[in-house]
């Protein structure tokens, strides 16, 4: 009696879906398995082959012009970034498809099985009142996963795979076909001096950013929340909304007022340093006194958050600690390091992980204020205050780099990710996690 069941129910399930499910008399079940597969099938036949034969070629017919007479007409062919979006939607498809298929045998193996144990199969209603009770979390979580797939890992890989093509000027569709071309780019973007020395100095540049972002504004913010809530100091309301209204600014105009008042020219402020017989300063011009500038502009705009979030954690702190130190002689420099810095570092580690990683891609600050210049003469599209991701910005909405944009992606996705992940664990508050788990 062993596998009377089983075996058949696989078999008929293999050789098409919904097969087993009638076997296991489970015809509603089997029903909308079978019409699933039938337009898989149908799907794969008429449009997914095709379509993913695109992808692999990326076009066979270049757009040509043919003459009649005295008029020239020009004759569409296959658009190859077209082509690869056809084909990355058909390939997930397929890939959703054979998923589906691949669930579709194990159903029947399931109820097969519990047949053969005496197990009378479930109908469709007893079906659906047990995804309702045991698997509603997941059927509700599928809806937002879609969305995911399409709007998110779907454009992920389109750039993944538009960094191994020629896709950059001139070669420019629908007027060109684009050819796969490995792993050149990545090889002239790391060896081709033209390109490499941009790279690499923006690259420096953009993690010495991130690292001072950071690190300027959680040292300035943790000094002006603990100096605000000393219980000596009065007016702790006032001091606290006056701090806190560079955040409430929108961004994009403290930006451009910042722009307008640092300019080297007829900024207001190089203007006061004249009237007091001082020289002003290059501060958007200078590649050196533009770096520090845009650090200074976003220790200004960033100190708050970091402010409201010290004072937060702060208040958590039982004052018994400090009681007790005071008892033991601290003074007041010892009572910061050895109590508030660590309770500040436990719970605030994460969110200054996640402000390293938004400093990396931190596109407003640069473009809005300095738009990553003053210009540097041996650098490829790039200025002396470009992160990568201005960079990437001028490389493909400005000169067509679109392969080198995207490589340029992946990397500042692999070092944002890495980093962050890396850190995040090394954090006393994830182990804690880890241990309560």
């Amino acid at each position: 009696m062993q596998n009377k069941y089983t075996g058949k129910a696989v078999g008929l399930s293999i050789l098409f879906m919904g097969f087993g499910q009638w076997y296991n008399k489970q015809l509603f079940k089997g029903f909308l398995l079978f019409l699933f597969g039938l337009a898989g099938v149908v799907f794969i036949v008429s449009q997914g082959f095709r379509r993913i034969a695109g992808l692999i070629t990326l076009g066979d017919t270049p757009r040509s012009i043919v003459k009649s007479g005295d008029v020239y007409i020009p004759v569409a062919g296959d658009h190859s970034v077209f082509l690869m979006v056809e084909g990355l939607i058909s390939l997930l498809g397929v890939i959703f498809i054979l998923l589906v298929y691949v669930l579709n045998v194990r159903d029947a193996y399931k109820v097969a099985g519990q047949r053969e144990r005496g197990v009378q199969p479930h109908s469709f209603a007893q079906t659906l009142q047990h995804i309702r009770y045991r698997h509603f979390p997941y059927l509700i979580l599928a809806i937002p996963a879609i969305f995911v797939v399409f709007l998110n890992v779907m454009p992920l890989i389109f750039s993944i795979l538009i960094a191994f093509t020629n896709y950059a000027a001139p070669v420019l569709p629908p007027a060109n076909l684009l050819d796969w071309v490995g792993f050149r780019v990545f090889q002239n973007l790391l060896t081709l001096k033209t390109w490499s020395r941009t790279f690499y100095g923006v690259l420096t540049w953009t993690i010495i950013w991130a690292v001072l972002a950071t690190a300027t504004t959680y040292v300035a913010g943790t000094l002006v929340a603990v100096l605000v809530s000393q219980q000596d100091v009065r007016l702790k309301k006032m001091w606290r909304t006056l701090l806190i209204v560079p955040f409430a600014i929108p961004n994009l105009v403290s930006l451009l007022v910042f722009r307008n008042l640092l300019n080297s020219e007829f900024g207001p402020i190089n203007q006061y340093l004249k009237w007091f017989g001082l020289q002003g300063l290059p501060w958007l011009t200078d590649p050196f006194w533009a770096k520090v500038t845009v650090l200074m502009v976003n220790l200004w705009l960033g100190m708050p958050l970091i402010m409201v979030l010290v004072s937060g954690i702060l208040t958590t702190i039982p004052r018994d600690l400090y009681e007790s130190a005071e008892v033991d002689g601290a003074r007041a420099w010892d009572k910061f390091r050895q109590i508030t810095l660590p309770m500040v570092m436990f719970s605030a580690a994460p969110v200054l992980i996640m402000q390293f990683a938004a400093n990396i891609n931190n596109f407003n600050v640069i473009f809005m204020l300095t738009d990553g210049n003053p210009l540097i003469s041996n650098y490829q599209y790039a200025g002396a205050t470009d992160l990568l991701v201005t960079w990437l910005y001028k490389l493909t909405l400005t000169n067509n780099q679109y392969n080198f944009a995207s490589v340029i992606g992946l990397i500042i996705f692999v070092l944002v990710a890495g980093l962050s992940i890396y850190n995040y664990r090394k954090t006393q508050s994830y182990k804690e996690d880890d241990i309560i788990q």
